[in-house]
């Protein structure tokens, strides 16, 4: 027998519900507006931490530990009013501490935004974005296909800041990755890294293998990075650097036992990938290794938000690059040739295939 019942806590379905509406006698509720918020927001905090950066707070307050207002106004020469509106605001970005107007460094920025802080992203924050101008015009990019300002047109100003501020970032992903792939224990290892940069990954690994030496690519004009980075670590001597174009430098069949393709997969397009991916595939021995590092989305492109973020931003700046998923990758890995595919996360948000050439029936 089907009975009617009255609702439990009929009081509760007139107080909580959105009776302002003219809806009273519904439990409908509208969505919140918060993303929408944070969407709006999303440009003021980008460009708070920005400017905290560039004008040079936080290393500030790691010179002068805890200080009020006044004195970082002393200290930077900035007026007081506009300051505190700064700092108040970096406050609530939860990089900063403050107490009773006095104002001082949390873990987070003592770790990523001080200029020397063990895993600084501070040279990072500027850049990461691509060019600023691209995004006010996002919605002429898509329409028209093709960014306003694509950093292909002039590939070295953009790069050399941005291999110089992910360097601290991708070295200790690759340091961290040897706990993985053991490549301290190799002997004597060849390394190939195409777009290296500023040779985070070959500079990693020659410090943990004394026997491995390295051939590291850029263009002719981003190389410097790399050369410099190679005299600060005391490895001039075991890296070669070979300028060119990635997709046509002269690479060597069957020499190499490790090749990197270190987040530039994504730059190219499905077809330059495939092609970067083919590259190392031929530059490796049999029984060779690729370590592949990107972000990469899942399958429904939803569950990543990172790596769907930075797709837009790829399609913000680039004229081919783009974000591709794990199960695409992994097939463009197989079809390639590579077997035994593994996909590892050394630090947070930094995710790398390895895959393995096959060695030679029969040896």
């Amino acid at each position: 027998m089907n009975e009617q019942r009255d609702a439990p806590y009929p009081e509760l379905k007139k107080t909580h519900t959105m009776a302002h509406v003219g809806r009273p006698w519904t439990d409908f509720k509208p969505p919140t507006a918060a993303p929408v918020w944070a969407a709006i927001e999303g440009l003021g905090r980008y460009y708070i931490l920005v400017a905290a950066l560039d004008l040079n707070i936080f290393d500030t307050l790691q010179r002068t530990g805890p200080s009020t207002v006044e004195q970082l106004s002393e200290e930077l020469s900035l007026p007081v009013l506009h300051l505190r509106a700064l700092l108040d605001a970096v406050v609530t970005l939860e990089l900063l501490e403050q107490v009773r107007n006095v104002y001082d460094l949390n873990d987070a920025a003592k770790r990523y935004l001080v200029s020397d802080g063990p895993a600084t992203m501070a040279g990072l924050v500027p850049v990461a974005p691509g060019p600023h101008e691209n995004w006010s015009r996002l919605a002429d990019t898509v329409r028209q296909g093709k960014p306003a300002y694509p950093i292909e047109d002039d590939p070295a100003a953009f790069y050399i800041p941005l291999v110089e501020g992910t360097f601290t970032t991708m070295h200790r992903c690759a340091t961290r990755a040897d706990l993985k792939i053991r490549y301290s224990a190799m002997p004597e290892a060849r390394v190939l890294e195409l777009g290296a940069g500023g040779a985070p990954w070959s500079i990693a690994i020659l410090q943990r293998n004394g026997r491995a030496t390295a051939l590291v690519n850029d263009l002719h004009e981003v190389l410097p990075v790399a050369r410099a980075n190679a005299k600060r670590f005391g490895l001039t001597d075991r890296i070669e650097c070979r300028p060119g174009d990635f997709h046509t430098v002269e690479i060597e069949n069957e020499s190499y036992d490790l090749a990197i393709l270190g987040h530039i997969c994504r730059t190219e397009g499905e077809d330059g990938a495939k092609h970067l991916i083919q590259r190392a595939f031929s530059a490796l021995v049999p029984g060779g290794r690729l370590i592949l590092s990107d972000y990469f989305c899942d399958r429904e492109r939803k569950l990543n938000p990172h790596a769907v973020l930075m797709g837009a931003t790829m399609m913000a700046s680039t004229t081919r690059g783009f974000t591709f998923t794990h199960e695409e990758f992994s097939g463009w890995l197989r079809d390639a040739g590579f077997e035994a595919l593994r996909l590892i996360e050394p630090i947070g948000f930094q995710q790398c295939f390895v895959a393995v050439k096959p060695a030679i029936k029969g040896t």
